[in-house]
């Protein structure tokens, strides 16, 4: 087994858990997500956390393959199935000076695949009330 930095290594066994508030806990507060599911970014760690435990439900056999690092970038190879779909992507972490986790930017194929994410995701969101209280902000 590699040795990662401990926030790399949490961010496994939070993702494993789907474990929101461990997810929160190694997000920068001002954290940057970009999804492969449309064109924006999302902001602030229990945002970000909320939103990959919904992706958390929606992925299954979920496996990381590879994990490249240069200094506090991270590029995290995943496969996993979407419904009945096959799917493999990469996480694109940055962490910051403190080891929190700053940028988390993810890119999917086959697109086919991403479309079933975005649904799931646009189903799931629409139900959850801290997405609904969001959009009331607005």
């Amino acid at each position: 087994m590699h040795s990662h930095h401990p926030t790399i290594e949490r961010f496994f066994l939070a993702i494993k858990s789907n474990n929101v508030d461990e997810l929160a806990s190694i997000f920068d507060d001002n954290i940057i997500f970009k999804p492969p599911t449309y064109w924006k970014d999302w902001q602030g760690k229990e945002v970000v956390a909320r939103i990959l435990s919904h992706v958390g439900s929606v992925f299954k056999d979920l496996e990381y393959k590879r994990v490249l690092c240069n200094n506090l970038d991270y590029f995290l190879e995943f496969s996993c199935k979407i419904g009945h779909l096959d799917a493999t992507g990469v996480d694109m972490i940055s962490l910051n000076e403190r080891g929190l986790i700053e940028k988390f930017e993810v890119v999917m194929r086959p697109h086919k695949s991403v479309g079933e994410l975005r649904r799931y995701m646009n189903l799931l969101t629409s139900n959850d009330t801290f997405f609904k209280s969001l959009q009331e902000k607005k």
